[in-house]
């Protein structure tokens, strides 16, 4: 029996020992954890810190958020994932929690988690800089598969769904663009501004700003639908691409031995302030939809867009490090 299955075992244990008296009196006074696996200052960042404002009233409790950034999310999942299962920490994590398994040797085992809830889903802008010559899609689908890997586009790494985005986009039209990874997403997003790449993905909330200023033009939306706000930009399944929809989402997730109750009583206690109009407001305002999901919903979420970014990035021909 390896470290791991010791280590899972060992904090089953102390979950089934915490049923007959956590339970009942969580939440207590003691603080709850909120663990944001990226750097402060992001959407995964902001969305955390307006669920933690409106939980702690819900629940009664403290609710702190603490960011742990590095090594595309994982540092901070793998301390959520060895975390006490007695509900005062959690861990609020976003789309590469289902992307790096597939790129990197993960310092935990995502057995060690379980799913809460999805809070929130995020459409992304696809989008070039005020001088580019692409005014639709289209356009620069056709310069992609003219002159393959003439086209470059910006991400803030491999593990980022800017970049997985992008290559689900071109394994789709069967074109060739090379990737130029930043070291996050602000400057892979600068990048599209200043002309330095051709094309790049980036959240709406990210763009809307520069769009309306015209620093960037938005050719296509990766939504099922077109956003209000900006009716006249298509989304790229109606530029040709059938079936095309990704969406940045987030999530929240408890050590696996945290009791079944517990994880329950946060689900309902989450989904009750989701569901607040004040707070949906927030998130939309974010460019960002709530979802709010049951546990079961979620984890059968999680099992599509695991399978769906393992097979893009089979297809890619990127080796795990």
């Amino acid at each position: 029996m390896n470290r791991r299955t010791l280590h899972r075992a060992a904090a089953l244990a102390l979950g089934l020992a915490l049923a007959g008296t956590a339970q009942a009196a969580w939440p207590t006074d003691k603080p709850i954890q909120i663990i944001v696996p990226y750097a402060p200052g992001g959407t995964a960042d902001a969305l955390a810190r307006l669920v933690a404002e409106n939980l702690g009233p819900k629940l009664g409790t403290t609710v702190m958020v603490m960011n742990k950034a590095g090594a595309s999310g994982t540092l901070g999942e793998a301390d959520a994932a060895r975390a006490a299962g007695d509900g005062y920490t959690v861990l609020y994590t976003a789309t590469p929690y289902s992307i790096n398994p597939h790129l990197q040797k993960l310092p935990y085992d995502p057995r060690d988690l379980q799913p809460v809830t999805q809070v929130a889903e995020a459409p992304m802008f696809l989008a070039v800089g005020r001088a580019s010559p692409y005014k639709t899609l289209p356009d620069l689908i056709k310069a992609g598969k003219q002159a393959p890997g003439r086209l470059n586009f910006s991400s803030g790494g491999q593990g980022t769904v800017q970049y997985m985005g992008a290559e689900l986009l071109m394994q789709a039209v069967g074109m060739k663009a090379t990737h130029v990874p930043y070291k996050s997403g602000g400057p892979a997003l600068q990048a599209i501004m200043a002309g330095e790449v051709d094309f790049g993905f980036g959240n709406v909330s990210a763009l809307a700003g520069h769009a309306k200023s015209g620093l960037v033009r938005p050719l296509a939306i990766t939504s099922a639908a077109r956003n209000p706000n900006y009716a006249d930009v298509p989304t790229v399944a109606e530029t040709g691409v059938k079936g095309y929809e990704v969406y940045e989402w987030n999530g929240i997730f408890a050590p696996a031995a945290t009791p079944r109750e517990i994880v329950q009583r946060l689900n309902t206690a989450l989904r009750e302030v989701l569901g607040a109009t004040a707070v949906k407001a927030r998130i939309y305002a974010l460019g960002a939809r709530v979802v709010a999901s049951p546990p079961e919903d979620f984890r059968q979420f999680l099992a599509k867009e695991e399978a769906r970014w393992g097979a893009t990035v089979k297809a890619a021909g990127i080796k795990k490090e």
